[in-house]
């Protein structure tokens, strides 16, 4: 595998997003359309993650994360779930020295119960051997869901409260999310999503309350270093507010005289 670059070739200032999640869509169609097998697409598909990671590098970004099996994935035919438990495994065992040589840092959010404890095992070798590194942050929601990381952090402050730990008055959107997977990760300021579809599917509800989207119409197998860009170009051009609105110029020009 080409070496991750170790420094930032040209960063975008101060409106490169610090925070990307995408949602890689698009496997099992980008193979339909050349006649394929649905896990060549997805075997294309860790390339494409290689790709995402150089270039979160390159443009500066500090977390990256990439959506890369849902709780509603395990729907899928059992022989397609077990590909792609294979591929993680591939990629953590293929890239993780790579990964740590270039200090990034790995971290994996979603439930651990259903996995197998070979899988359970390398995530875990993979957050213990990163977790002093400080390059860019790659997190992977792997069994994850948006709603069910809600409920899990409601269910976990219910206890709380209800043994005395927890003073339910103390409850708010920062105590809340210090019981999110992501406690401690900035929101995401821009997802991606490839393959054209306009959804989030259950991808960091609570965290992408105020993130710019961009949807690529390209399969995730084409996705580079040229698409996380134009998915930067239009991020930069957009106008974040946070639920505010901006004063008029001529105020602001009063205001300054």
């Amino acid at each position: 595998m080409t070496p991750f670059p170790q420094a930032p070739e040209e960063g975008l200032g101060p409106r490169a997003p610090a925070h990307v999640g995408i949602i890689m869509d698009g496997n099992g169609r980008w193979a339909q359309a050349r006649g394929l097998p649905r896990f060549e697409g997805h075997r294309r598909g860790v390339d494409a993650v290689r790709r995402s990671v150089r270039a979160a590098i390159d443009c500066g970004v500090s977390y990256l994360t990439i959506y890369s099996f849902s709780t509603e994935n395990w729907l899928r035919p059992p022989d397609e779930v077990a590909l792609l438990m294979g591929l993680l495994k591939r990629f953590i065992r293929n890239d993780l020295a790579e990964l740590h040589a270039n200090d990034v840092r790995v971290l994996v959010i979603g439930g651990r119960e259903r996995l197998q404890s070979d899988i359970a095992g390398l995530i875990i070798e993979a957050e213990e051997l990163t977790q002093g590194n400080r390059g860019l942050t790659l997190i992977i929601a792997f069994n994850y869901g948006g709603r069910q990381e809600i409920v899990e952090a409601a269910r976990r402050m219910a206890a709380e409260a209800a043994s005395g730990v927890l003073d339910p008055r103390e409850i708010n959107e920062s105590s809340f999310e210090l019981r999110l997977s992501t406690a401690g990760v900035p929101d995401p300021d821009l997802i991606i999503r490839t393959s054209g579809e306009q959804r989030l599917s259950n991808f960091l509800l609570w965290q992408a309350a105020y993130a710019e989207f961009v949807f690529l119409p390209i399969h995730w197998p084409d996705f580079d270093k040229a698409a996380f860009q134009s998915a930067l170009d239009q991020y930069a051009q957009r106008d974040r507010r946070f639920g505010g609105a901006k004063a008029p110029v001529s105020a602001v020009v009063k205001s300054a005289s």
